[in-house]
């Protein structure tokens, strides 16, 4: 069995890159959320979900909308490997309600960005968004290398 997909670098797919971008840019100037689903560090399915909270500054994931994702992980024998929303108004960075929300450990918590600060301190668009990933175990954060494939 391979270790723990957050064990190692994260090998995200182009597509799901894309996938992800599209619907952060789609739901702006509100925060999207959703999952990716794979197989002993394979990412294998892109998830995008209803952020049902629909504000620019939290995320809560639609839970038919999760469960019906979660019911075809299991059905496909794959796991939960990637949880992921993006951030509008700030780094992509977890902020502390995104630290007190986490509840699968073992998944990789991907955050995108859209906005980033110029020299003045305003907060103007991030081209290309800006993507990092995370494992976040008992509040402590750390970040994890990423390449898209």
């Amino acid at each position: 069995m391979a270790p723990p997909l957050w064990s190692r670098t994260l090998e995200l797919p182009q597509q799901f890159k894309d996938a992800m971008v599209e619907h952060a840019l789609a739901e702006d100037p509100n925060e999207c959320c959703g999952l990716i689903a794979g197989k002993d560090g394979k990412l294998m399915k892109h998830y995008a979900i209803t952020n049902v909270e629909k504000s620019p500054y939290r995320y809560k994931l639609d839970d038919k909308e999760f469960l019906d994702a979660y019911r075809d992980i299991g059905d496909n024998d794959w796991d939960l490997e990637v949880i992921y929303h993006s951030h509008t108004h700030s780094p992509a960075y977890p902020s502390a309600t995104d630290i007190k929300l986490v509840t699968w450990p073992d998944s990789v918590y991907l955050l995108l960005s859209l906005a980033e600060q110029d020299e003045s301190g305003t907060l103007v668009r991030k081209e290309p968004p800006e993507l990092r990933s995370y494992r976040i175990i008992d509040g402590e954060v750390t970040e994890e290398p990423i390449v898209v494939v």
